[in-house]
């Protein structure tokens, strides 16, 4: 092989692993399922190389990264990460790594707990890390743990950050805050009103406001406020003055989606602002008579929607195989 050719694969090379460690990172910060990380990269290395490098470098970007020890993810979600990595690590001819095995002995005597930190990277490079419960539902609400939707929809206003720029955002059911803190680290609004009606989902949401360094600072001005869909007075809406409206995964519940519709026809109707709000709905499609119920009552309450279309970038990892529709509303 030639000089240049073999230059060229050892950039493709460099280039492919430093890929492949970010997917890495990504996927063990935010918990993702075992087996949709990038197994077969490693398998190749191992096999090709007899060594034990990239597992080594894995490990310094998950198990032993500086976010981990000050934002980690569940005892168990790590005991089975670091299992599997020494499960490959020994069934090739590598030699044996101490440091993965003192990791795995950290982890098998830390307690379990109720609650862990998932941690989305941002394309600037820093950190969105929530504090959520570890079970999907928790003290009767599903809003301890960040939904499909929440990310697409974080994913779409990094995408357009215009939308958001210098403007008073509300959202309604923030749940525990994953798109409100994006939406506030990366595109600039003028003020940001998480909401929530849970007593528990508030205490968790004013909890990651502060863990990620939004109560202190004065821009954007951010609040966490109890808002109850169906006792909110048109007043209140009229306080916010919100030029921007989202929420993500709130049609879930056919029991509740005639209040939202009534929320969301009284935002659009007493607007104090000579411009109506936009108003977005990401939504991922569990039941789709449920969605289609929902869609219907914005028609009856006459609210018109289009379904937002066209990619949005693949910033953080997590399960694209169910639907996630977005709509804009207007009157």
């Amino acid at each position: 092989m030639e000089r240049s050719e073999l230059s060229q694969t050892s950039d493709t090379r460099k280039v492919n692993k430093t890929d492949i460690l970010k997917d890495f990172q990504a996927s063990f910060f935010a918990m993702s399922r075992l087996a949709s990380l990038p197994w077969t990269f490693l398998e190749n290395d191992l096999e090709s190389n007899k060594s034990s490098e990239l597992i080594s470098d894995i490990l310094k970007q998950t198990c032993l990264h500086s976010l981990c020890r000050k934002f980690p993810p569940s005892v168990r979600y790590r005991r089975l990460f670091l299992s599997e990595l020494i499960r490959r690590l020994e069934a090739s001819d590598c030699d044996p790594l101490d440091e993965l095995y003192d990791a795995l002995a950290e982890v098998v005597a830390a307690a379990e707990t109720t609650e862990c930190y998932k941690s989305y990277l941002l394309p600037c490079g820093d950190a969105v890390s929530l504090l959520e419960n570890v079970a999907v539902i928790s003290e009767g609400t599903t809003g301890l743990v960040t939904w499909e939707a929440a990310l697409y929809l974080a994913e779409w206003a990094l995408d357009h950050r215009q939308s958001f720029t210098g403007r008073t955002v509300l959202e309604l059911g923030s749940g525990v805050g994953l798109t409100g803190v994006t939406i506030c680290r990366s595109c600039s609004p003028s003020r940001y009103v998480f909401s929530d009606c849970h007593p528990r989902v508030l205490q968790k949401l004013r909890d990651n406001v502060e863990l990620n360094g939004l109560a202190e600072q004065t821009s954007p001005s951010v609040s966490v406020e109890e808002l109850d869909w169906t006792g909110v007075t048109e007043e209140r809406l009229k306080e916010i003055r919100a030029d921007v409206v989202i929420a993500a995964d709130v049609v879930y519940d056919p029991d509740i989606v005639g209040s939202l519709v009534k929320l969301l026809s009284k935002i659009l109707r007493c607007s104090s602002a000579e411009v109506l709000p936009e108003v977005f709905i990401c939504s991922t499609v569990r039941n789709p008579e449920t969605y289609s119920g929902f869609k219907q009552q914005l028609e009856n309450a006459g609210i018109s929607h289009h379904v937002i279309t066209g990619p949005v970038s693949k910033v953080f990892t997590y399960n694209r195989v169910s639907a996630i529709e977005m709509i804009k509303l207007y009157m």
